[in-house]
């Protein structure tokens, strides 16, 4: 949709407009200096330097118009449009590579080069760099012996599976490629910023992986290609008997490859500018290889070359130790025997005793290229698959086979070396269609990236794809299948096969592929170290931060040291066809990955997703990633595993241990629209008893300075969830948002840290309301989200409400406990919380005592359960108390306890207290007595604040006093303490109350004080309870680890709250960690499966 823009000029009356301007362009002239100073450390400029909030190179230009005086207080943070557009038409990317360094190395005066604007274009800047890395080593040493052994039809469908999964690929990069900047970084930069910095940093150290063993692969190419056919006689390792021929030519490879990888790696630290120079060279060679290739299968047309192959019978004989393919020859009219005769005989005798094979069969001499015109394409349609030691035979011929084949394996026969079937070739084949990365690395360099990347890519691919294809069709055609299976071109005097086919010499492709193989392992030996120094310096991966530093230029050296130490294990393989395979699971994961970002942005259909490449799509993308995934099994699928491993190993590692980024990824966009879905479909149904678990708010109080007051409380928080379910944990600051926020911030960021600290996994939510009554309100009403809202909140128990001068600290609580039961929340308080474990410390023998008085739902009975999951309360044994009157049989409770238990499948003691009705002691009302006086003064006296703490302390020592007098005295039982899970139990129990009350009223009468007939009777009763039950509370479970107790609602009157307060508090005196629960209102234990 075209869009139309509008260029308004606007006069500007203020002061000389000509000097503010020379004074802009100075500024902007420096943008890319400061943006570079600003870096993040990898080279990559921030990704909205131009944008809102970046005003650091404007802060030296006071805004002094007066035409745009209404936006004036705005330009600290939002640009003038003028502003925005003419640094972004100054905005550039360094490439992350060899440029920047070269210009550091030559730069010797106090400034630096100006920096010159990217100029390369697509031909240049993609096409051709992506030709070099695709077409390499591969194609002039494996592709006849894969035909050969393959088969026209197989390989034709090995190379269309490769290079559908690159081009598939290709088309999802260049989306990615084509959706805005991309700086230097190439693959690791869009992976990283489209999955986010997990899958970035294990995709970006596979392909590092990929890209260090690659060039082992070279390597070992360019030493193949050395010892095999260009110097063979520069072996160190020379074996004496045949069958130790493979393992000398691996110890050669292994020396010979250490050595050029030093050689190789000197010449990358001392400079990559020699490296850059020699890059069109090296493609030249590829290119003059492929085109001599092309001549010679055009010249087999007229004259087919003359490599005549020594065949025995049917078998195919290595032509090193004999000239002609003779068994005898006449000379001088005497008939003597050939060196072949030697080899097969035990002298040179004519009566000398003889190989069999050799005797039976006769010799033959067969063309190995007999050319296009010979329809050999129809005997080299099939495969011809075998184990190792499988002898490479011609079906044309005629064999006499010989029984004993036990010396054959010292007979100079062509064989296979390795065992060969499909998957093997498609995963030794693949290493030959990587490289289309090359373009998008060179992103910096490019005069236009958004347009070259897609079309030099693609065409690229287009270009190698019809290359291996004709490749494999004229090899095919052209070319004996005895000769194209004979890996090492034994049978043509150790010449190179793909040699003998080409224009005019087959020395063109020998040398042309050696100096292309040197050259693609320097490209990697450049590339890899950069590519690892990126993610370094990224931040990423923690321990990997050492590779980040370099030379003074910037050159990556330990990068380079490490990559050289990966390169050699490639190398100490030796084998060229055992570390293709490793490569290729690094290159196809790298590929499924980008296929995967791709998908998911296009998926997602996220704003900021707006490739100007419009040919792709998201079907295309999940097609190319389930090839990638297809072709790591059909490959190799043990080093599939192992790859896969390593890759989540990595992005576990970064998710646990590195640095936190947003990058803006779209598995950040997947996880939002995950949590929508999963949010519907919560909301739809209240969970199951079975599916219940604390969702807990946690009401977190932070002291002035905005700490964390009791840390504790997340500790025991993470003890209870063990990670699972939702945590939020909320606080509440007191004033008014705009006058508060620099606070509110602090106090989450400290609550951040807290929960870090004690591995609490949740939510933050930091309220600022006009008082904090309100502001816990609307945490209990609000926190969460649809079906993810909390069901419990977790709160400690005010220490010292008794001590503070402000009365409404306790009103709060008593408000909070009255809000969390109409909401129908489940509230757990926990007394003395600083004193509960840490999440380090492990309990040792012990209990978790809980007394069951009334049945909330079963929260008493899952709350240890949940807390035994964890290792701090591991070792904990669960004891169940619960309390007996009169009329109730002991025994018989104790039984039917014992098998609800079993039936919830929870282990624990169970044991049955009995509480009798007694009269009600003179502690009680004395207690009740203190209680009622000191709530009566304190309303109608005007304490000041001493008096106030005077009078608190006194009582307190009062009741501690009168405490100590008593504590001796027989168990009385409270009078409404009652046990029950039955509805018809229910009601026994309250008619039976009703009787009691009424008779202890009248026994009370002869028993009471003056100045107890005033006392409120129901204070009487309540503080009755709360004394007796806490006598009997401490002398069973004083020593507990933790105490779970029912915890009473308040008084519907609000008159009484002091009271409430009082008591809670003689309730729980004397117990260490105490955990009061109050049930939400509904079953959250249940005996069914």
């Amino acid at each position: 949709m075209p869009t139309n823009f509008t260029v308004v000029p606007v006069k500007d009356n203020g002061k000389k407009a000509k000097q503010r301007d020379e004074e802009d362009d100075v500024d902007d002239n420096n943008v890319l200096k400061e943006e570079e100073e600003d870096a993040t450390g990898d080279g990559v400029p921030k990704e909205n330097s131009p944008f809102i909030n970046n005003t650091d190179n404007d802060k030296g230009n006071s805004y002094d118009g007066t035409n745009m005086a209404l936006f004036e207080e705005e330009m600290d943070s939002n640009p003038m449009v003028s502003s925005l557009l003419n640094k972004l038409a100054n905005y550039t990317n360094l490439t992350q590579g060899a440029q920047e360094h070269e210009e550091a190395d030559d730069d010797e005066g106090p400034k630096k080069k100006a920096v010159k604007s990217p100029q390369m274009g697509t031909f240049m800047g993609v096409y051709l760099p992506c030709l070099q890395n695709i077409l390499g080593v591969i194609l002039f040493l494996r592709l006849t012996w894969i035909v050969g052994t393959a088969g026209i039809l197989e390989s034709l469908a090995i190379v269309c599976l490769c290079c559908s999964c690159t081009m598939l690929t290709a088309i999802s990069m260049s989306a990615i490629a084509t959706n805005g900047v991309v700086p230097a970084g190439g693959s690791y930069y869009m992976i990283s910023r489209s999955l986010g910095p997990e899958f970035g940093g294990a995709v970006g150290l596979c392909f590092y992986l990929g890209t260090t063993f690659a060039g082992s692969m070279y390597i070992l190419g360019t030493i193949e290609i050395l010892l095999t056919y260009i110097v063979p006689k520069a072996a160190i390792f020379v074996a004496e008997k045949k069958e130790d021929e493979v393992e000398a030519l691996l110890n050669n490879m292994r020396v010979y490859g250490t050595c050029c990888l030093t050689l190789m790696s000197i010449v990358v630290f001392v400079g990559v500018k020699y490296v850059n120079k020699l890059a069109l060279v090296f493609l030249a060679c590829v290119i003059l290889s492929i085109l001599s290739i092309y001549a010679g299968v055009i010249k087999t047309i007229f004259e087919p070359p003359d490599f005549p192959v020594c065949m025995m019978g049917n078998r195919t004989l290595q032509n090193h130790n004999f000239d002609s393919c003779l068994k005898t020859e006449v000379i001088d009219n005497l008939t003597v025997t050939t060196k072949l005769w030697q080899l097969f005989c035990e002298g040179p005798e004519l009566n000398a005793t003889c190989n069999d094979y050799f005797v039976n069969n006769n010799l033959t001499l067969m063309q190995g290229i007999p050319g296009l015109k010979s329809r050999v394409i129809s005997e080299n349609m099939w495969s011809e698959y075998g184990p190792i030691g499988t002898k490479v035979e011609s079906k044309k011929l005629d064999s006499d086979p010989v029984g004993d084949s036990s010396q054959d394996i010292y007979m100079p026969y062509v064989v296979n070396d390795i065992t060969t079937f499909f998957t093997l070739l498609v995963g030794i084949y693949f290493p030959s269609v990587t490289g289309i990365m090359a373009g998008s690395n060179r992103s910096g360099d490019l005069r236009d990236a958004q347009k070259s990347i897609p079309i030099g890519t693609i065409l690229a691919i287009a270009t190698t794809s019809f290359i291996y294809v004709t490749c494999v069709v004229l090899f095919g055609a052209c070319i004996e299948g005895v000769l194209l299976r004979d890996k090492f071109g034994d049978s043509v005097k150790g010449n190179l096969v793909i040699g003998t086919l080409s224009w005019p010499s087959p020395w063109v492709i020998v040398i042309g592929s050696f100096f292309s193989c040197c050259g693609a392992g320097l490209q990697s030996l450049t590339g890899a170290p950069r590519l690892l120094q990126a993610i370094a310096r990224d931040g990423i991966v923690p321990f990997l931060q050492v590779f980040g530093h370099g030379k003074a230029n910037g050159e990556p050296t330990w990068a380079l040291l490490l990559t050289a130490g990966i390169c050699e294990i490639g190398i100490l393989i030796a084998s060229l066809d055992a570390v293709a395979p490793i490569l290729s699971m690094f290159f196809l994961m790298c590929y499924l990955f980008v296929n995967l970002a791709c998908a998911v942005q296009t998926l997602l259909r996220t704003p900021n997703w707006r490739p100007r490449f419009k040919y792709y799509h998201w079907a295309l993308s999940f097609l190319g990633m389930s090839l990638c995934l297809a072709l790591m099994f059909i490959c190799s699928w043990y080093y599939a595993i192992v790859a896969m491993a390593i890759a989540s190993c990595i992005y576990k590692y970064i998710e646990y241990r590195g640095a936190e980024k947003e990058w803006g990824d779209g598995i950040r966009g997947l996880s939002l629209n995950a949590a929508r879905y999963a949010l519907i479909r919560l909301e739809e149904a209240p969970p199951h008893t079975k599916n219940w678990r604390p969702q807990v708010l946690v009401l977190l109080n932070v002291d002035s300075d905005q700490g964390v007051k009791h840390p504790r409380l997340l500790s025991l928080t993470t003890q209870l969830k063990a990670g699972k379910g939702l945590t939020i944990v909320g606080n509440v600051l007191e004033g008014t948002y705009l006058t508060k926020e620099a606070e509110a911030k602090k106090a989450e960021q400290n609550i951040k840290s807290a929960m870090s600290a004690e591995r609490t996994k949740g939510f933050c939510h930091v309220v600022v309301s006009s008082n904090l009554r309100d502001g816990f309100s609307h945490l209990i009403q609000s926190a969460g989200l649809g079906g993810m809202k909390h069901n419990t909140v977790l709160m400690a128990w005010p220490g010292t409400w008794r001590q503070s001068n402000d009365p409404q600290s306790w009103k709060n609580f008593i408000e909070t406990v009255r809000e969390s039961t109409a909401a129908h929340h489940a509230l757990l308080v926990a007394k003395n919380v600083d004193s509960f474990p840490t999440n380090q410390d492990r309990l040792g023998e012990g209990t978790i005592d809980v007394w069951w008085v009334v049945h909330d739902g079963g929260m008493l009975m899952l709350l240890p359960f949940l807390l035994r999951q964890h290792k701090v309360w591991r070792k904990c044994k669960m004891r169940i108390f619960t309390v007996a009157q009169m009329d109730d049989n002991s025994i018989q409770m104790k039984k039917d306890l014992q098998m609800f238990l079993y039936h919830l499948r929870l282990d624990a003691e169970v044991e049955v207290v009995e509480m009798h009705d007694n009269d009600i002691s003179a502690f009680t009302y004395e207690k009740t007595l203190v209680m009622e006086q000191r709530s009566q003064m304190l309303k109608q006296m005007q304490l000041s604040r001493t008096e106030r703490e005077r009078e608190a302390q006194l009582i307190h020592d009062r009741n501690t006093a009168s405490h100590a007098t008593i504590n001796d005295k027989a168990d009385t039982g409270p009078e409404r303490v009652h046990m029950t899970w039955t509805k018809d139990k229910l009601f026994t129990e309250r008619n039976r109350n009703r009787e009691c009350n009424a008779n202890v009223a009248v026994r009370d009468l002869f028993n009471m004080k003056p100045e107890w007939e005033s006392l409120n009777q129901s204070n009487v009763r309540r503080m009755h309870t709360a004394v007796k039950l806490n006598e009997v509370v401490v002398n069973k479970s004083q020593g507990a680890h933790l105490v779970l107790l029912n915890m009473p609602g308040p008084p519907k009157n609000r008159g009484g709250d002091e009271n409430y307060m009082e008591f809670l508090e003689v309730l729980l005196e004397g117990l260490n960690r105490v955990l009061l629960v109050r049930g939400g209102g509904r079953e959250v234990i249940t005996i069914y499966s």
